[in-house]
């Protein structure tokens, strides 16, 4: 029986997820930077009260502060660590105004934002990288080896050695496609195309549901359709080829946490399943109980949703950064300071927001709310 971290390991655990990442994803924005002639003024791994901190032959303050939950580059010409361009960078000297952020060409200052999630997915790519030239590549045929009775793939008529050409206008290559476009749409309808005998036809079905437990108390819906592989098929992977796995199973994920968050805008999925630091943590200290493969492949799963989440469009992070770039591309000129104040405004109360909901999933999750009601009661 699988029990729950101690606490000890939990905190360790979450530091070591966290806490090189943010690192990562903050060095992007550094060396990018750098490179273009920007002097960085601040390096921060974390927020709140500073721990311990020094400074570089550069005069860039590098520091580490007491909330493991991000971290910024602060360049000059900025006006927080959410980069708010300050309006007296016009004032500097000449050569200081050149070492501004606000001073560098739209595609400069583009590829420093960008760096941030990017080396996030190349940091995740070379761990998926290595992993592939390992183990090699799971190819086994989206074929049905067994069907299971009394399962959705039975109900619809689905038969042991069946190919499964396509589900939902989706080709299925691989097994494992199967398992990925099932799993995350319990209980949805779907149009099939089976090819049996040579033959090619279509059908419609429903995706199974069931309830699992992760072994940790933490129960969840998830897609079946009640489908065993045949004998299984795993190709290795050449050096040279590696990347290219990786990029692929990166993509894969990526696909999965849209089309899930997809499912919770449209109302398909309950926004409980939406987990914050808190979850993260305790995922963490459980990973780490796992295994060392397992706890890097999570690391590798956090850094693919760091990086996805900073290219979100929302003012504060990354994405909406690019957005206010790629406005100014079009008209050749930058975003009315006044829209800009009013978008980052808009977007801290959006990530505040978000934070509150997810916080209190993870402590619902936890059965704090239970408790507490039961107290009351």
């Amino acid at each position: 029986m699988i029990h729950n971290p101690g606490f000890l390991l939990t905190v360790l655990a979450f530091v070591a997820v966290i806490g090189p990442l943010v690192f990562v994803h903050e060095l992007g924005h550094y060396l990018v930077g750098r490179w273009c002639g920007v002097k960085a003024e601040a390096f921060s791994i974390g927020f709140g009260p500073e721990l311990f901190a020094w400074v570089d032959k550069r005069g860039t303050r590098w520091r580490v502060a007491a909330l493991p939950l991000g971290g910024y580059v602060r360049f000059k010409g900025d006006m927080n660590a959410a980069s708010m361009t300050d309006p007296a960078w016009l004032e500097l000297p000449a050569a200081e105004r050149a070492q501004s952020f606000p001073a560098k060409p739209l595609w400069q200052r583009a590829a420093i934002v960008a760096a941030g999630p990017a080396i996030n997915f190349l940091f995740a790519i070379l761990i998926l990288a290595t992993f592939a030239f390992v183990h090699g590549e799971s190819r086994t045929p989206a074929v049905a080896g067994q069907v299971q009775p009394g399962s959705a793939a039975a109900a619809a008529g689905i038969l042991p050695g069946d190919r499964i050409v396509s589900l939902g206008g989706r080709e299925m290559t691989t097994f494992d496609d199967i398992r990925l476009y099932a799993q995350i749409r319990p209980g949805e309808a779907v149009a099939m195309v089976i090819e049996r005998d040579g033959r090619t036809f279509a059908k419609d079905g429903k995706i199974g549901s069931v309830t699992e437990d992760d072994g940790f108390g933490n129960k969840f819906q998830i897609g079946r359709l009640g489908l065993a592989p045949g004998d299984p098929v795993v190709e290795p992977v050449s050096l040279l080829r590696a990347p290219v796995v990786a990029v692929e199973r990166t993509g894969q994920i990526v696909r999965t946490m849209v089309e899930t968050m997809g499912q919770i805008i449209s109302g398909g999925r309950s926004v409980k399943e939406l987990g914050g630091p808190l979850k993260i943590a305790q995922v963490s200290g459980q990973a780490a109980t796992m295994g060392l493969e397992s706890f890097i492949f999570f690391v590798t799963l956090i850094s693919i949703n760091l990086g996805f989440i900073n290219l979100l469009p929302i003012p504060m992070l990354d994405g909406g950064h690019l957005l206010f770039y790629g406005i100014e591309a079009v008209q050749r000129r930058p975003v009315s300071e006044r829209v800009q104040e009013w978008a980052y405004k808009s977007g801290l109360a959006a990530l505040l927001t978000m934070m509150v909901l997810v916080t209190f999933n993870d402590l619902s999750s936890f059965g704090l709310w239970k408790s507490l009601s039961g107290l009351i009661g």
